[in-house]
């Protein structure tokens, strides 16, 4: 399956959106995934600022910016489907997974940043059990909320800026039947020479999981090629109309006859591992990706196929995914409740809190210090009682 990423490329256009949805169905992709987006559910207003043609803003104002209400992604699954497209979405918190699966997707992505946003993923696992029926408010509250969604929706999850143990700790809750797991690098653009593309058919070996490849490398052919070769059967990337755009992500997208080139490529990929077997087929693929770039640049993709942050992804590794925040200024005293704490990314400027593991534990606890709006949430600033 080549799933072409739209993400926010619309840029809450309904028109601009199914111009990309044509160009996805042109460049012969299989699905189109788009990204559910309340900004609330993912930064803190004071989480600092971006750069962009239009000026300086703050980053969750531009956040705010790409928020659609739901009849914006219900068009957009509709007009997929009359193309014969499938349906993805991303969702950043457990509002947007509720709106997200009343609207029955193809399936349901994780990105990269929410591998641990443990009690969205509790809040899938649940509905992926229920047949699409409502638990008790009582659960809800204790996060294990089941959203209407039909029976065992398939879900697909990135695992960029993570080490193996946040993959395995998400897997153990999502299990691995109708789960997808690709392979990514958190990094716009992400270096080919860091993707270490052999980890694909380590982790499908290991964790007993399909994998496939979440690409932001520049190159439409050379990293999809060589996850081809690994066994990877999902290949996700950006498209856009051009990269000149103001889209997030448009700079590292593929225009749409860069994608077609890719799904071209990967199709020849299939047809190699059909014709020769996976072992046989995988090396034909490595061996003209090696004619095409050369030897020593294939190998440095293919990498040694053990989980570790790529070099890119290092310094951010605790600031894109997520962590716990406080929501306000609270003073010394002052006892947690759930509307307190956010399980928020923490980006450019905030100071990273505590996992949100520790979500449960935190709540009902006991200030032994003032905290400020947007702080992560340090085991010093609760009382000793809040100590595990």
């Amino acid at each position: 399956m080549v799933i072409a990423e739209i993400g926010t490329s619309h840029e809450g256009s309904i028109e601009k959106a199914k111009r990309l949805i044509d160009a996805a169905k042109e460049a012969e992709a299989d699905a189109v995934k788009f990204q559910w987006v309340i900004a609330d559910e993912i930064l803190h207003p004071k989480t600092g600022f971006v750069d962009l043609p239009t000026g300086r803003i703050p980053l969750y104002e531009r956040f705010r910016q790409l928020e659609c209400p739901p009849d914006f992604y219900a068009a957009t699954l509709e007009y997929a489907r009359s193309l014969g497209l499938k349906w993805i979405c991303s969702p950043f918190g457990l509002k947007s997974l509720e709106l997200l699966l009343e609207l029955k997707p193809d399936a349901v992505k994780i990105a990269s940043p929410e591998l641990n946003h443990f009690p969205m993923l509790r809040a899938l696992a649940a509905a992926r059990k229920t047949d699409g029926k409502l638990q008790s408010d009582e659960a809800r509250k204790t996060n294990e909320a089941a959203f209407p969604a039909p029976a065992a929706v398939p879900v697909i999850v990135s695992s960029g800026v993570s080490k193996q143990s946040d993959i395995e700790a998400a897997l153990a809750i999502l299990g691995t039947s109708g789960v997808v797991l690709l392979h990514c690098v958190t990094s716009y653009p992400a270096p080919e020479e860091e993707y270490n593309v052999r980890l694909i058919a380590a982790l499908k070996k290991q964790l007993g999981v399909k994998t496939g490849l979440s690409d932001h490398s520049l190159d439409p052919v050379l990293v999809p090629c060589l996850a081809a070769s690994q066994g990877a059967t999902v290949f996700e990337k950006h498209i856009t109309l051009s990269k000149k755009t103001s889209g997030l992500d448009d700079p590292v997208a593929l225009e749409p006859q860069q994608f077609l080139q890719m799904t071209k490529a990967l199709r020849q990929c299939k047809a190699a591992i059909n014709r020769y077997g996976s072992e046989r087929g995988g090396q034909e693929i490595i061996k003209q990706m090696e004619e095409q770039y050369g030897s020593e640049r294939v190998q440095k993709v293919l990498g040694n196929g053990i989980k570790a942050l790529a070099p890119a992804e290092e310094k951010n590794y605790g600031r894109t995914n997520r962590s716990l925040h406080y929501m306000k200024a609270f003073e010394a005293g002052h006892v947690l409740e759930a509307q307190d704490i956010g399980v928020l990314r923490t980006e450019k400027v905030l100071t990273p809190g505590i996992g949100p593991e520790f979500l449960e534990s935190v709540i009902g606890k006991k200030l032994r210090r003032a905290v400020q709006d947007g702080a992560g949430v340090a085991w010093e600033d609760i009382t000793e009682e809040g100590h595990l």
